[in-house]
């Protein structure tokens, strides 16, 4: 039986490796075994030892956090590649993709990298993910952005991620989250989820608020994810959200930390708002759609191509804009046909163009391609 070592550079639970996760059952099933290399101790470790997968502990940490030299990753990336000989290594991200490029070239090994960010690359960034046989851009605006900036279009395609409908999928609300806040179950719930980080527009969203509130009382706001980075500007950006919360907001922004079982979270939201200020393809609003909630988001990077034109699947609108995220979200507070059409139209596009059904298949092929 062939392995596919997929390589992980966190012990979280992000985007990547959520998409990541939706796709091991489609690849045991296909007769292939996935293992992953990670981090041995985490949030991730516990999932994929939670569903049967094999671990490979591997990081590019030292234990108080500090990132280790390049050199010093790749040499044990080396050893434990020669100490395995997968069939394919599948690097899940561009950071990963950098690192193992190199070494799965000198090793003779199909690799295959993941592009899940669009973010400038040095020259030498580029020559180290060329290495790879393949690479997987997860939009075309991301494929687009690196092929620009040199990445060998010959061998870089697009994937979409995708989400699986059968566990985000339309479910009558139950109330327990207006329960969890100790708030009446009428109230409109409005969420932003994702990490927390100026890429990801919160500060947008508080803003937005505020407006909303004045006219809309009975209204509550929630930010849903966590801060991974310790840089001082995300540390001043969580701690400006938490002034809006005990500001002009007081009462009505709540924080929820990181959740697991989101499938269960989407019913209760009113409304999802995702306003970021860059992103290549926003697994928020994929399980959104999947589950038929209502969204708005602003249009960079690969969200047209989630909810491309006359789709009427989201409220689409431009980045950076508060006064213009605040229009939107009264627009549909105040018009439950409008959110009900929405929604349904979320779900059929996520049957249309990202169920995980027809995703893994295509994964499968760049794999066949490459054995």
């Amino acid at each position: 039986m062939k392995e596919v070592l997929l390589l992980c550079e966190y012990p979280m639970l992000g985007g990547g490796e959520q998409s990541m996760l939706s796709a091991l059952p489609g690849i045991r099933a296909s007769g292939i075994t996935p293992i992953v290399a990670c981090p041995s101790e985490g949030i991730l470790a516990d999932e994929l030892r939670s569903t049967g997968i094999e671990i490979v502990p591997f990081t590019t940490f030292f234990s108080k956090g500090q990132k280790r030299p390049q050199s010093e990753s790749r040499e044990e990336l080396a050893r434990l590649l020669k100490n395995r000989r997968p069939a394919i290594i599948h690097a899940n991200s561009l950071s990963m993709g950098r690192l193992s490029g190199p070494v799965a070239l000198e090793l003779g090994i199909p690799s295959i990298s993941h592009l899940r960010d669009i973010i400038n690359l040095s020259m030498q960034a580029v020559s180290d993910l060329n290495c790879h046989r393949r690479l997987l851009a997860v939009s075309h605006a991301v494929r687009n952005f690196h092929v620009t900036g040199g990445l060998d279009a010959a061998k870089t395609y697009v994937l979409y991620n995708g989400a699986d409908l059968d566990l985000y999928r339309p479910r009558t609300p139950t109330g327990f989250l207006h329960s969890e806040l100790g708030l009446p179950t009428q109230a409109p719930l409005v969420a932003v989820i994702g990490q927390i980080g100026p890429r990801k527009g919160q500060d947008i969203f508080a803003q937005a608020a505020i407006e909303v509130s004045e006219h809309l009382p009975d209204v509550h706001f929630l930010i849903i994810g966590e801060r991974f980075s310790n840089k001082a500007e995300s540390l001043d950006f969580e701690s400006a959200l938490h002034n809006a919360a005990n500001g002009p907001l007081l009462g009505r922004l709540h924080f929820l930390g990181y959740r697991r079982h989101m499938e269960l979270i989407y019913p209760e939201i009113t409304l999802v708002v995702h306003p970021a200020r860059q992103e290549p393809l926003g697994r928020v609003l994929l399980e959104a759609a999947a589950a038929g909630t209502a969204v708005i988001a602003t249009n960079v990077g690969g969200t047209a191509e989630i909810f491309p034109i006359g789709s009427d699947a989201a409220l689409v609108i431009p980045p950076n804009d508060p006064k213009k995220l605040a229009a939107a979200m009264l627009e549909l507070l105040n018009d439950p046909l409008r959110r009900d059409r929405l929604k349904k139209a979320a779900r059929r596009r996520a049957q249309e163009a990202i169920d995980i059904k027809m995703t893994v298949p295509k994964l499968l092929a760049h794999y066949q391609a490459l054995l």
